[in-house]
């Protein structure tokens, strides 16, 4: 599933595109997504997108009026193409735009999303109670520190979940739990606030560094002009279960946690 530097490197290869243009047309050829896609989609037509914004995994075209929410689902991607490029099986909807370009949402699974919402779109049921984003102020130790108090859940599983921090996928967890020096299954509980601030800056650290790489690249998974992303190169544990520890060397181990891979050094991480 395209994870939050995924999401952010098409919202960067879509937003040059996109805003300033004002929308023509909006093709549904497929409307059963995730959601049903609404008759409502419709009322974006003549306007202008004046933002394209990122909010956890969910893309906003903003207009005066109201916003297209877009979500890729488990492997879906948008690419910017001519008007009249030749449509594709699983090519679902089409935002016609007056530079001649088209935004086109590819979704083999139907598991992404296109929504349209008027007034602010972080009032969405969808959005309304994500917590803060990890690469903003609003996220700190702090934050993350006090929400963990009491908690008994394995600390992997609480920095995933999108009401403490959103964005924090599976790869991105055991990257940042790996740097850090703490062991997934730890209850979040009884974790201290310092370790806390080293695992915020190292969230920070390891999500940037994948967008500044162009995402990961996952099975389904291409950037906006179709070139895949790099950060899959530098990932120490992910996918490495049964090899070396690149810090001490000791045989890298693999759990389930809330039925998601686990891959973590024994040695390395208490």
């Amino acid at each position: 599933m395209p994870e939050l530097p995924e999401v952010e490197v098409s919202r960067q290869g879509i937003a040059p595109f996109l805003t300033g243009a004002t929308i023509k047309q909006v093709i549904v050829r497929e409307p059963r997504m995730r959601w049903p896609v609404p008759d409502s989609i419709q009322e974006a037509c003549a306007q202008v997108i004046e933002r394209v914004e990122r909010r956890a995994k969910y893309i906003l075209l903003r207009t005066q009026v109201g916003s297209i929410i877009l979500h890729l689902g488990m492997s879906g991607n948008l690419r910017v193409l001519p008007v009249g490029s030749e449509v594709q099986k699983h090519d679902h909807i089409d935002i016609v735009l007056n530079s001649g370009q088209l935004l086109r949402l590819h979704d083999p699974r139907r598991f992404g999303a296109c929504l349209w919402v008027k007034g602010e779109p972080e009032l969405h049921p969808l959005l309304a109670k994500l917590g803060p984003e990890p690469l903003t102020t609003d996220f700190s130790d702090e934050t993350l520190f006090e929400r963990s108090r009491g908690r008994k859940t394995a600390v992997k599983q609480f920095i995933m979940d999108n009401a403490n921090v959103v964005g924090v996928g599976n790869i991105y967890a055991n990257e940042s739990l790996f740097r850090s020096g703490i062991h997934p299954k730890r209850a979040a509980g009884n974790i201290s606030k310092a370790r806390y601030q080293i695992l915020t800056e190292h969230i920070k650290t390891v999500l940037a560094e994948a967008i500044t790489q162009g995402g990961t690249t996952l099975k389904d998974f291409t950037k906006a002009d179709g070139k895949p992303g790099y950060f899959v190169q530098q990932l120490a544990v992910y996918g490495r279960a049964g090899l070396p520890c690149t810090h001490c060397g000791n045989t890298l181990q693999e759990i389930r946690l809330g039925q998601r891979s686990t891959v973590f050094c024994a040695q390395c991480q208490r």
